[in-house]
């Protein structure tokens, strides 16, 4: 009930009704006005502070849910790592050896994909973290799996192409070695026939009578060797068998085969002779692996028994003289 207000006129000396005008109306209604929105005002400031709406109470859900998808995702990315960190241990170790290809490089398997902005676009959310580190570990393992396929396809080729590469790869002696005794002097450090003192000897010396026929020990094709690399061997022939593998073969006293001709395992290629820096009727040959040469004797099992095959290492394995 609103309050009836009196006014004393001290002229009448009375007391008279004071009826309220417009302006007095308007006050009023501001007030009341101002005083809603103020209190609206701190309603809805604690509503939003301390309450969540039906929709935003959904969206939290929602957003804890894909948290949690997102940890999951991150532990099978993880599994998915260690499967193929040991496809790609099995890929190095057993079948790139079987093929005796070069494993791949933890630097071309682990490659790096890209600096920090590759994921600025994924910033400045409250789960940016959690995403950026899934998205990164993701596009990791893609690459991995990409460096992985196409090692896999170099094995399937190398598959397809090992009966041509078992017929290649050296595997027998290159003369006749009767009784095991043509072979006197093997890979290593040995006596140097001149100097008489321990050099490497690069290759191993087979002593034998001026004529007698030298076999290519693998499938390949005959090429012009490099000068600097056969000083002192007279005659000499070098056969490239591909899949990185080269034999050597000196102080010929003749050859039969010329560069760029194609040669089989077995094929006589030329005729033991004394040319060059030699002491004597013999044959020098050498085993190169990547332009590395190793010890030839690894690659004499395939005309041997295999006691044939240790008497021969014992031989070789003797520090002596060698003949060139």
């Amino acid at each position: 009930m609103a309050k009836i207000k009196y006014h004393f006129n001290t002229k009448s000396l009375e007391y008279e009704l004071v009826k309220p005008g417009f302006k007095d109306f308007a006050i009023k209604a501001l007030s009341v006005i101002a005083f809603g929105l103020v209190f609206s005002s701190i309603i809805l400031l604690i509503a939003y502070n301390f309450f969540s709406s039906p929709k935003e109470k959904v969206l939290t859900r929602e957003n804890e849910n894909y948290r949690i998808q997102l940890k999951m995702l991150n532990e099978k990315l993880d599994n998915l790592g260690n499967v193929l960190t040991e496809l790609q241990q099995k890929d190095n170790n057993i079948y790139r050896v079987i093929f005796e290809a070069d494993p791949i490089s933890d630097n071309i398997r682990k490659g790096g994909i890209g600096g920090a902005e590759r994921y600025s676009k994924l910033e400045g959310y409250n789960n940016s973290d959690i995403i950026i580190a899934t998205t990164r570990k993701a596009d990791i393992i893609a690459r991995q799996l990409y460096v992985q396929s196409k090692s896999f396809e170099d094995v399937l080729n190398m598959a397809k192409d090992k009966n041509k590469m078992l017929k290649s790869i050296p595997a027998i002696q290159p003369i006749k070695n009767k009784g095991l005794k043509q072979l006197v002097s093997g890979f290593g450090m040995r006596i140097h026939p001149l100097y008489k003192t321990l050099v490497m000897h690069t290759g191993v010396d087979f002593t034998a009578t001026v004529g007698t026929p030298v076999y290519a020990t693998g499938d390949g094709e005959i090429m012009n060797p490099a000068a600097e690399t056969v000083s002192g061997y007279g005659n000499v022939i070098v056969v490239n068998h591909g899949y990185g593998y080269k034999t050597l073969y000196a102080h010929l006293s003749r050859k039969v085969v010329n560069p760029g001709q194609k040669v089989k395992r077995g094929e006589i290629i030329g005729y033991v002779g004394n040319t060059g820096i030699s002491t004597g009727p013999h044959l020098h040959y050498e085993v190169i692996k990547n332009n590395v040469k190793i010890n030839p004797v690894n690659f004499f099992y395939n005309d041997l028994s295999p006691a044939e095959y240790e008497k021969v290492i014992e031989i070789a394995s003797k520090v002596n003289q060698s003949l060139s």
